[in-house]
C-alpha cells in the first residue's frame, strides 16, 4: 500500500513579497501607484486630502479583517445588500377588539398549524434563497409546495 502526504493548511496564503501575500502586496502596490499619480498630477494639498482615503482603503484592503475574514468580503456583501434587490414581504392581521387588550397567559390561543399555514412558513423561509440561486421551480430545490 503506497503512503500518500495530505497537503495541510490549504487555506493559509503563500508569502511570496517578504512578509506579504500576493494580494496583500497588490492592494499596497495599487494604493501606492494611485497616490504617485496623485503626487505627480495634482498639487501637494489635494494630493494629501485624496492620499490619505486611498493609504487607508488599500491598508485596510491588505490587513484589515472582519469576523475572521478579509475585508474585500465585508465590502462585496454591504454593495451586495446596497444595490440588490430587496424582496418585502407583509401579511397584515385582522385584529379583534378583545386581542387587543393583554390576555393573561392561561386563556392565550395555541395555535394550529395546518398544511396551508406549513406551506406559507416553507415559502417565506425558502424564498430568500430561491431568489438568490434564481431557482424557480420547487422541484429543484427539493421542497413541493
Amino acid at each position: 500500500m503506497a503512503q500518500y502526504q495530505v497537503p495541510q493548511f490549504i487555506e493559509v496564503e503563500d508569502k511570496i513579497f517578504g512578509p506579504l501575500t500576493l494580494k496583500q502586496f497588490v492592494y499596497l502596490a495599487g494604493g501606492g501607484g494611485l497616490c504617485l499619480l496623485f503626487f505627480t498630477l495634482l498639487p501637494l494639498y489635494l494630493t494629501v486630502i485624496l492620499a490619505i482615503p486611498v493609504l487607508t482603503l488599500s491598508a485596510g484592503l491588505a490587513f484589515y479583517t472582519v469576523n475572521g475574514r478579509p475585508l474585500i468580503f465585508a465590502m462585496e456583501h454591504a454593495f451586495g445588500y446596497l444595490f440588490g434587490t430587496k424582496l418585502y414581504l407583509w401579511m397584515q392581521r385582522d385584529v379583534k377588539p378583545q386581542e387587543a387588550t393583554v390576555a393573561k397567559p392561561a386563556n392565550l390561543p395555541v395555535p394550529k398549524l395546518s398544511e396551508s399555514k406549513l406551506k406559507d412558513l416553507s415559502w417565506s423561509l425558502n424564498i430568500k434563497d430561491r431568489s438568490q440561486l434564481g431557482v424557480t421551480s420547487a422541484e429543484r430545490s427539493g421542497f413541493e409546495i
